[in-house]
């Protein structure tokens, strides 16, 4: 990127948020504090109201404005993705919110990105798993749990208990709510068990943003989900696959813990996090002639023993047919 086409991006930058610091701008760019500071000055003298607060970071004066965005023809294909799953994978309300977003994105693109954008438009689709849990209907817990962090807001709801097949009122502080294993989740703090508890949003059978302000002081839902991992011992795992294999074993990765992966040849090396080393060994297991394990120890040697328990199992078996 050059120098004027990052300046033009810090600007944006400066107007998404109230409060922006210059470590973050740095590690977005990848650039020096002293390029930050240089840039910044630049955008100064070029008349934009910069207010600067040593400790906290930059904002610009209330009441500036830039001119109607322009969005490139990649960005407005990343919107039109992301509308994709938007329509699949959230509530009524997220999704009517983000077509009407849509719409003032279309607006401001040049004729031909607009005639781009309708080409492939039935190009790119969002399928849903069969794991994916129905969205629940008329609630719209996801901008009513958002609604709920931002006012500080107790939740009130209804909810189906899978374990104990029990339908139970909830009273709750939410944290935040984040999407994995094809399925929304909800962090918040019980007031019914006095505990955080870990909330399917597809469970939620009704939902209500109460006027009960709660005082609490919460962590992050960064913080809260580092501390669970820490104390469910999370163990990291790093495997080498022929990419042959990949088509066959690309769904189920994600249940296994994966986190990351990188081009090696003709492998694949694939990280994981998973707090049950016996699950992934038996599933390390089903395609182990087709891969190497590069890091754990831990499941090195849970899947010998494995191992060893089939080959004593095939002995036994072939001593007592041969008499």
């Amino acid at each position: 990127m050059n120098r004027i086409d990052r300046i033009t991006a810090i600007l944006i930058q400066l107007q998404s948020r109230r409060v922006v610091k210059a470590y973050d701008i740095a590690e977005r760019f990848g650039i020096s504090l002293r390029t930050v500071y240089r840039d910044v000055k630049t955008l100064e003298e070029a008349g934009i109201p910069i207010i600067g607060e040593a400790g906290v970071g930059y904002s610009i004066m209330d009441g500036y404005r830039l001119p109607p965005v322009m969005f490139t023809k990649e960005e407005a294909t990343a919107f039109l993705t992301a509308e994709k799953f938007m329509e699949k994978l959230t509530d009524a309300t997220t999704e009517e919110s983000y077509k009407s977003a849509m719409y003032k994105v279309r607006a401001v693109l040049r004729s031909a990105d607009k005639d781009f954008l309708e080409q492939i438009d039935q190009r790119i689709e969002v399928l849903k798993s069969r794991r994916v849990g129905n969205k629940p209907e008329g609630i719209n817990p996801i901008q009513n749990i958002l609604k709920g962090i931002s006012e500080k807001r107790v939740l009130s709801l209804q909810y189906f208990a899978n374990h104990s097949q029990e339908r139970t009122k909830r009273d709750m502080e939410p944290v935040g709510i984040f999407y994995a294993d094809n399925f929304w989740h909800l962090i918040a703090w019980c007031r019914l068990r006095s505990d955080y508890r870990d909330f399917r949003i597809d469970r939620i059978q009704s939902l209500m943003v109460s006027d009960d302000l709660f005082t609490g002081q919460h962590p992050t839902l960064k913080e809260y989900l580092g501390k669970v991992g820490k104390e469910n011992d999370l163990q990291t795992i790093v495997i080498r696959i022929e990419k042959s294999i990949i088509p066959h074993i690309n769904d189920q990765k994600f249940y296994m813990g994966f986190v990351s992966e990188k081009e090696d040849g003709d492998y694949l090396e694939m990280t994981f996090l998973t707090n049950s080393i016996e699950g992934f060994a038996r599933w390390f297991i089903m395609f182990a002639d087709m891969a190497q394990i590069v890091s754990n120890e831990l499941l090195k040697i849970k899947i010998a023993k494995i191992l060893a328990g089939i080959n004593k199992q095939l002995s036994e078996r072939e001593f007592i047919s041969s008499h």
